[in-house]
């Protein structure tokens, strides 16, 4: 293994990875670099911002992965991140990752990115897609006619990488002869473009191109126009708006000239199947999106995911609980009896009955992490989306809202972060409000340590129910905000649906774990502390849990919680849940364990809890207010306290009318 010395001496090279959406960039990105990877957002953005690094022969590469956009035009916030990431920052080179199943669409991306002054790559991914649609691409036709490196590839099976990264590595030594065939704007227009050219030749600031303002500003691009008119002069600019004025339709000029190139370059560079043959695509799709066959196959999905959690991630939860939380308990016990008692209930009800319970979930959240992974990866989401349109119409939203609200089952953050592709502000805001109702993995995870105990081998059928519950809740809550506050016409679904295509599991593998991993940081920060703070609390000031300060607060919520069936261990439990949904468990295992002696958990919640009130807190903590990450990116997306404090009232509200009525029927069906 190379050492950290002979590490820094290899040279930098800075590589900004792009492509439009499902076209397999994250695929690339998370196979070049690994598990050597860490995400943020973008400075003052919500926008993901992935970075990894790859050793390549003498390079270490900085690999930066830019938010999938069609173009480069200001119509959307990933747009302006990916431009302003090229033009301001200067990376070494550029990497567009296009679908050689679909050339046309994705070579207008490429069309705008050779302009920018960077050397540009073309990563031909999904080779295999375009044959198997009986699709022939010349890759070497097209290299010559783009005068830029193509490189064919199959990403999911990690083909052409090497040949992507020696091909970075011989551009940026200068070793290929990188000549760019640069779209020209409509013949009509040619002599408009360079009128604007010499009018802002002077005035251009770095670092852009003349050319690259000239053409931004015929297109109408909004921040480019603003920019431009701040920088010119009074009269400079005057001339300019009066030949922008003038030509109104030339953006039309730039698209064409840049589509008369695209075509160019296909009729040379595609054999494409003959009229009339049917794709894998158009097989599979006659079913997945199909009004009613296509809705039983995404329910059989969510179904499977549940049934997978049950039958392999409880026996594996069970497993975790037998060695890691009771034997290290036991272990604690036998090493340290010697040491004071509140040391030994530190460590044994504090850390380990709190984070050592939520550590065993950590079967759970890999099951759902590797299917939703592999749904994404070959293809099928979109089709998810276009199943449940006409769905989502029911509360005034389309299709699109599906996949964010879908995402919630993992995390409800991404998913409200993923709203942003929802174009309608209100349908954007109404998708938010709605994701806390969907129950995201630490929610059943909740489910899945609760219900066995309770409910015995009905355990699946009563989370089924309670997801289910969760769902129509969801949709009576969107018909009722809908018709109260968002009076709007229902927009269209336009989405395009990407070619399936056989699923990379390293990739998925890496995504899994990269998620799980963000889950262990938390379960060893955030949890920890609270689960310490718990314990703490439970045992000061008398070492006894009856008189402790906990217990004191708690009692003082008894009349709030009586009418759920709730004590105040419940209570408290559903309220450290906000800090975290998996606190709850924790907090349960804290208060109840330490009640019964430090004996299993499981046997002091049945002796302390009836089956009606168990019933009551499972609903409770469904509808409950979501955690404190969930709140604060609801806020930072809305950027309105009002709307933030409104989804809390709301949930609260309902979440506890849900509660009494469950307690009310589970005293009739379960006693």
């Amino acid at each position: 293994m190379m050492n950290d010395n002979l590490l820094r001496e290899k040279k930098r090279i800075t590589v900004a990875l792009t492509g439009q959406p499902n076209v397999g960039k994250s695929t690339v990105f998370n196979i070049m670099t690994g598990l050597h990877q860490h995400v943020g957002n973008w400075p003052g953005k919500t926008v993901e911002r992935k970075e990894g690094t790859c050793k390549f022969n003498n390079y270490v590469f900085e690999i930066v992965d830019l938010p999938g956009t069609y173009s480069l035009t200001a119509n959307s916030i990933e747009e302006i991140i990916a431009r302003d990431f090229i033009i301001k920052n200067h990376p070494d080179v550029v990497v567009a990752v296009i679908n050689a199943a679909n050339l046309e669409r994705n070579l207008y991306l490429v069309a705008e990115l050779i302009l920018l002054g960077v050397p540009v790559i073309v990563g031909l991914n999904m080779i295999d897609v375009a044959t198997s649609h009986k699709m022939k691409i010349e890759y070497k036709v097209l290299q010559t006619a783009l005068g830029i490196p193509v490189i064919p590839m199959i990403a999911t099976k990690g083909v052409g990488i090497k040949k992507l990264l020696k091909s970075i590595e011989e551009i940026y030594e200068e070793k290929f002869l990188y000549k760019p065939k640069i779209p020209s704007i409509r013949e009509d227009h040619q002599e408009v473009l360079e009128k604007i050219e010499s009018l802002i030749e002077n005035e251009t600031p770095e670092p852009y191109k003349t050319k690259w303002i000239a053409i931004k500003l015929l297109e109408g691009d909004e921040e480019i126009t603003k920019m431009m008119k701040e920088k010119l002069d009074e009269n400079s600019w005057k001339n300019v708006h009066e030949i922008l004025y003038k030509h109104e339709d030339a953006y039309l000029a730039v698209a064409s000239g840049r589509y008369d190139w695209i075509g160019r370059l296909t009729r040379a560079a595609i054999i494409r199947p003959k009229v009339g043959q049917v794709t894998i695509t158009r097989i599979l799709d006659n079913i997945a999106t199909h009004p009613f066959w296509g809705f039983i196959i995404l329910i059989c999905i969510l179904g499977l995911i549940f049934w997978l959690t049950y039958s392999i991630g409880a026996p594996l939860q069970n497993i975790l609980d037998q060695y890691l939380v009771q034997g290290s308990s036991n272990l604690i016990m036998e090493k340290l009896i010697g040491a004071p008692n509140w040391f030994k209930g530190l460590l044994i009800d504090g850390v380990i009955g709190g984070t050592g319970t939520v550590l065993t979930f950590i079967p759970i959240f890999l099951i759902f992490f590797f299917i939703f992974g592999f749904l994404e990866d070959v293809g099928y989401m979109a089709r998810a989306a276009y199943v449940m349109d006409r769905f989502m119409h029911l509360m005034g939203l389309h299709g699109k809202s599906f996949l964010p609200l879908f995402t919630g089952f993992g995390c409800n953050v991404p998913a409200i972060m993923g709203s942003r592709i929802v174009e309608s502000p209100k349908a954007r805001l109404l998708t938010i409000l709605l994701t806390p109702l969907i129950p995201c993995t630490a929610r059943m995870a909740v489910l899945t340590f609760i219900t066995p105990i309770f409910f015995g081998g009905s355990a699946a059928m009563v989370s089924w129910g309670l997801v289910a519950l969760s769902l129509v809740i969801l949709v009576i809550s969107g018909i009722l905000i809908n018709k109260i506050f968002f009076k709007w016409e229902k927009t269209a679904f336009i989405m395009e649906l990407p070619l399936y295509h056989i699923p990379n599991l390293k990739t998925i593998g890496i995504s899994m774990l990269n998620k799980t991993k963000s889950f262990l940081v938390r379960a060893g920060t955030l949890i920890l502390i609270v689960s310490i703070i718990v314990w703490l609390f439970t045992t000061l000031p008398t070492g006894e849990i009856e008189t402790s300060f906990l217990a004191t607060f708690g009692k003082y919520l008894t009349p709030v919680g009586r009418i759920m069936g709730f004590d105040w261990r419940m209570m408290l439990a559903s309220l450290t849940s906000f800090i975290a949904k998996e606190n709850s468990i924790s907090t349960l295992n804290i208060l109840y364990g330490k009640a019964n002696g430090g004996g299993g958990v499981d046997l002091a919640l049945k002796k302390a809890i009836s089956p009606s009130s168990a019933l009551s807190f499972l609903v409770f903590q469904m509808l409950f207010i979501p955690c404190v990450a969930t709140v604060a990116t609801i806020r930072k997306e809305t950027n309105s306290w009002k709307w933030t404090i409104f989804n809390i009232v709301f949930l609260l509200v309902i979440s506890t009318i849900g509660g009494i009525i469950a307690y009310q029927i589970g005293n009739i069906f379960l006693t």
